[in-house]
């Protein structure tokens, strides 16, 4: 199967980390009575419909302030596909999380919030729904996917006219920045309820389109650089007790191998990779769009 990377992008509370672990959930790659134990404690700091967003905002100041910080990324498995869904926060503050997690993604998930308010909030001069889909195209993120979601929000009551009202909406704005609406699946879903997320709504009969796991199903995996030299832009370094300094970031090109000579610029200092892990499982080599770990001999984070 071939391997994408997917962002989850959209203004704050608009959604993203609740459909993303809806979605983990329904793919299998988080079982129920995980989340059925987050729902109590979710209750109990009055967060009660916060237990999808919590498998992947596991940071204590994340789930107690119910936003998303830091970029968290989880696997899932599509019929078609072998994704690394990376989410990232909505909040202007964390700017700077968002596009380290989107510089790695292939293809970019749009979610607007259909209630009356909300979506004109995104959309407004100063909303972070305009400036997502900007930096997204920035960063060479070409291929997109809108979700409509809250579908199921007291105001909007699954009604197709508020859907045809966001879609032309979204349509002229993504036009002008350079996206084609044309090309882009616009799905009404509710994350929080999973209608059309990986099966068709009868909530919502008007609607003939995919549902959101058959979009990614059906998208185009990019030309990846195998035969080019190595290249990976160094994201974060964690100092692991017993293990030493680990770099993370994306294979961009080349591939990377167990015993290598790795160089690390500007310091221009050289070592070898010990072990790469992706998703907390080791690996012989990772190729390009991969997001890894690697350990490495004799460096400690600030060397590199």
């Amino acid at each position: 199967k071939a391997h994408i990377n997917v962002v989850m992008i959209g203004h704050m509370d608009c959604g993203k980390s609740t459909t993303a672990g809806h979605c983990i959930h329904l793919c299998g790659g988080i079982d129920r009575r995980t989340v059925e134990r987050f729902e109590p404690e979710a209750k109990q700091m009055g967060r009660g419909s916060f237990k999808y967003a919590w498998v992947l905002d596991t940071l204590k100041a994340e789930r107690e302030r119910g936003i998303t910080i830091d970029v968290s990324m989880r696997k899932i498995e599509t019929r078609e596909h072998y994704l690394t869904l990376i989410d990232t926060p909505g909040h202007r503050d964390f700017i700077k999380n968002m596009i380290t997690g989107t510089s790695q993604a292939d293809i970019a998930v749009l979610v607007v919030a259909a209630g009356r308010g909300e979506f004109e909030a995104g959309i407004s001069r100063n909303g972070q729904t305009r400036e997502h889909c900007l930096l997204a195209y920035t960063l060479g993120v070409r291929q997109m996917i809108v979700l409509v979601n809250k579908m199921d929000d007291q105001s909007v009551n699954w009604s197709e006219h508020r859907y045809e009202e966001i879609v032309k909406e979204m349509s002229s704005y993504l036009k002008k920045v350079g996206y084609s609406p044309k090309k882009i699946p616009f799905i009404p879903v509710s994350g929080w309820l999973g209608d059309n997320l990986n099966e068709c709504s009868t909530n919502l009969p008007w609607y003939k389109g995919p549902t959101f796991l058959e979009a990614l199903d059906s998208v185009v995996p990019p030309k990846r650089p195998w035969d080019k030299p190595l290249r990976i832009p160094v994201r974060d370094v964690y100092n692991i007790a017993g293990i030493g300094a680990v770099p993370v970031g994306r294979v961009e090109t080349g591939v990377l191998k167990q015993g290598m000579l790795l160089t690390f610029a500007p310091n221009l200092v050289t070592t070898e990779c010990k072990s790469i892990e992706m998703h907390r499982e080791r690996l012989s080599e990772a190729g390009p769009g991969d997001c890894v770990g690697f350990s490495v001999d004799n460096l400690s984070a600030k060397d590199i």
